[in-house]
């Protein structure tokens, strides 16, 4: 559901900001039951809290209905899906932080803690799932469940994540067709529209080299994928432009990308603020040279957001 992704979207911003700077603190060598106790007392608060609000801002608004299921697999060339596993790993990577922070080690903080944005996520589902308005979408919950699996996998396999979902965002042409679906301002536009939207997978070559290799430790390779031309989710609409029905002449694509990206959490510093700047943007593919592949053909970009 298109309004309950965009209010999850900046949960997980702050999120990642608020869990991430239990970084500016030595993690604690043994479990810390005074740390681990405020941490899961902060996290259920916060959570709770979040469900309450989105459901009496939102979810009231909509009848009521026992629980269903509802298939949008096919909507938005599943980018949205793409954002679910997004929202989902920055959560549990937030988790991890913060059970590593309270002195829980190993499997232990690398299943409580990255299982955080599924355990949430399932929540927000719940609510879809008994409005009449939507449904539980099994798509949504694998990819849910897909984002955790990475962000877990990955801290279990190497105590690191060499590989992030990021993403980056740009203003298109389409939000003016239908202002009250892909947004009307620039905060808006940026969220809504699927179009200008890009969700990539971000590896640290100099992760996967020798401790000896020369290779530089921040950069990235990043893969992306995006689409185009869609005004709704899956099926043709009216198009209006200025008050006036025009020809709907839109048909949506993929687009793949091939680029490079800045790994901001191996930059050394010392200074606490430029390691929360790294920590809370960490999760936005950097502008670089880019190559796009689609239907298209291909296309260069000198500088892509």
């Amino acid at each position: 559901m298109r309004f309950s992704s965009i209010i999850l979207f900046l949960i997980f911003f702050s999120n990642v900001a608020f869990g991430q700077s239990f970084n500016f603190f030595t993690n604690s060598d043994t479990i810390n039951k005074a740390r681990f106790r405020g941490a899961l007392i902060t996290e259920s608060v916060a959570a709770i809290s979040s469900i309450i609000v989105l459901n009496e801002v939102w979810y009231k608004n909509f009848p009521q209905t026992k629980l269903h299921f509802f298939d949008d697999s096919d909507e938005w060339l599943q980018l949205d899906k793409f954002g679910h596993a997004t929202t989902s790993y920055y959560m549990g990577l937030s988790g991890i932080e913060i059970m590593k922070w309270s002195g829980v080690k190993g499997a232990k903080s690398s299943l409580i803690g990255g299982s955080l944005g599924l355990i949430y996520l399932t929540g927000v589902e719940l609510l879809d799932g008994v409005s009449s308005q939507w449904g539980f979408s099994m798509s949504d919950f694998s990819a849910n469940a897909a984002g955790t699996a990475l962000v877990i996998g990955q801290d279990m396999a190497w105590d690191e994540q060499r590989i992030r979902l990021k993403i980056s965002s740009h203003l298109t042409d389409y939000a003016q067709y239908r202002p009250n679906l892909l947004g009307s301002t620039f905060p808006e536009r940026l969220l809504k529209d699927y179009n200008g939207q890009t969700i990539w997978l971000s590896g640290n070559i100099g992760s996967f080299l020798s401790e000896e290799s020369k290779f530089p430790k921040w950069l990235n390779l990043a893969i992306g994928i995006g689409g185009e031309e869609m005004i709704s989710g899956s099926e043709d609409v009216p198009v209006f432009y200025k008050g006036n029905e025009i020809s709907n002449d839109f048909n949506r694509y993929r687009q793949y990308y091939l680029s490079l990206d800045v790994d901001l959490s191996k930059i050394k510093t010392k200074r606490k603020w430029i390691r929360a700047i790294c920590s809370a943007f960490g999760l936005i593919k950097i502008p670089f040279p880019t190559l796009e592949l689609s239907e298209k053909g291909a296309k260069f970009h000198p500088i892509y957001f």
